[in-house]
Order: structure tokens, then sequence, then C-alpha cells
């Protein structure tokens, strides 16, 4: 695993600590006036007894209402929290106890390499309630600290597999009882076409490829989202993936 990570945001850091305060190593707060998740973060500290320091004084910047690292206070000026990062599951732990009568929703990343999307899509899966996210360990971007603050605390919610074999996985995922749904701008089907009455695992790929080749034989179906207009024929993988989140968890 990785070195520590420093997260700068504050809700990833109230989620940490929610969910796991002895990988949390020591907690730097601003040194003026503490609002909103800082003061959660503050009585989540004392309990657990974790290590403290001050960070220097914010400068006047608005506020980010969203959750979101960006105009985060403190993002530049060293507030923010030490951690460890989040261990991985097992591709077997992920699928235990799944079936066909299943109607959960988990997704599977195809060498996605922009952190800032693998960040909004654990934002986006946490939001939907997505039951875990597999992830390839090459080609692939890692977890860093800017994952972590774009994801707002998703990190923190969804459990993820490393898999060194995406088709492997895929295949073990089908064995389980899940069907697993690709993703393509080029697909003939819609995604309004798709059942919902299912556990579907979603793909989604590449920025610029799409899903390899192999990972798109391992689909069951592959639909596009259908533009509305000619202008623009293509959304950015993290946008699209919460249409896609929405449309079959909704």
């Amino acid at each position: 695993m990785s070195q520590e990570l420093f997260v700068r945001n504050p809700y990833s850091v109230l989620e940490a600590l929610k969910q796991r305060p002895k990988d949390v190593i020591e907690i730097t707060f601003p040194r003026d006036r503490l609002e909103g998740a800082w003061l959660e973060i503050q009585a989540l500290v004392e309990r657990h007894r974790i290590r403290t320091s001050q960070g220097s004084k914010d400068a006047s910047r608005p506020r980010d209402r969203n959750r979101g690292p960006q105009g985060n206070p403190g993002r530049e000026s060293g507030h923010g929290a030490l951690i460890r990062p989040k261990a991985p599951v097992s591709i077997e732990a992920l699928l235990d106890g799944v079936s066909d009568q299943d109607r959960g929703v988990w997704m599977a990343l195809d060498s996605l390499q922009d952190p800032q999307n693998l960040g909004a899509i654990f934002r986006a899966a946490a939001f939907f309630g997505i039951r875990g996210i597999i992830m390839t360990t090459e080609r692939s971007a890692p977890m860093t600290a800017t994952v972590y603050d774009i994801a707002a605390g998703g990190v923190e919610h969804v459990p993820m597999v490393q898999a060194i074999n995406l088709k492997q996985a895929l295949e073990k995922a089908k064995e389980a009882g899940l069907w697993i749904l690709g993703t393509s701008e080029h697909a003939k089907e819609s995604l309004s076409g798709v059942a919902r009455d299912r556990p579907w695992l979603v793909v989604v790929g590449n920025e610029e490829k799409g899903m390899r080749r192999l990972t798109e034989e391992s689909c069951d179906v592959i639909c596009a989202i259908p533009p509305a207009g000619d202008g623009v024929t293509s959304l950015n993988v993290s946008v699209a993936t919460g249409i896609l989140l929405f449309h079959l968890g909704g």
C-alpha cells in the first residue's frame, strides 16, 4: 500500500474520522475560527485522541457550498489530515453473498487515468449507494490525495477492489450473478432501454479510448447515452457515470 496521504477537504477528513479513526494520523486545524465540518472534526479528534497541529491563517476566499475541494478553506495553507490510504478488498469479499436476485449496482473502471474523474466517480458512487468499485492496478490513476479530496468523503463509503486482470474480475462477477453493462458512445442500444430489474455491474472506460477490447467482450450489454443535440455528442466520464447510476438505481 502507498504511503500516507495529506487530505485537505474537511468533508473527506470527517468521513475518514467517522469510518476508520485509527487510520487518521494527525489533523492540522485552521488558526481562525472553526466552522462547519471543522467543528465536527474537532469533536471526533478529542474523542479518539488524535494528534493535532495548527496551520497558517486562511486568506479570505469564497466558501464551497457543495462540499467539494475547489475553494475549500485551507486547501493551499496546510489544513487537513495525514491519513493512511483505505485498504482495498478482494473480489471474493466484494461479491460474497451476491445473487441474481440482488438489485444492487456495482462498477468497474477500465483504465481511468485522471484522478479528478476518479474522485468524482467515487463521490457519485457513494451518493447513489453503489455496492463497490473494481479498478485495474495498471494503466489507472492511483488513489492519491486528490482523489480523496474530490470524492468529498465518498472513498470511505464504497468498497474498492484493485484487480490485476479486469477480465477475470468481470467473469467472477458474472459467476456471482451480476450482469455486465458496458458503456460506449458508439453503442446502438440506448441507456433508456436497459432493464433495471437485475443486478448490474457498470463498466466505464478510459477517458480517450473507452473500454478495451477484452473488456468489451466480457459485457452482456453495451449502451450509450444519446445526445439531445448535434453540437456536443459526448460527456466527461464522471458526468456520464452519474447519469448511468441515476438511471439504474433511481
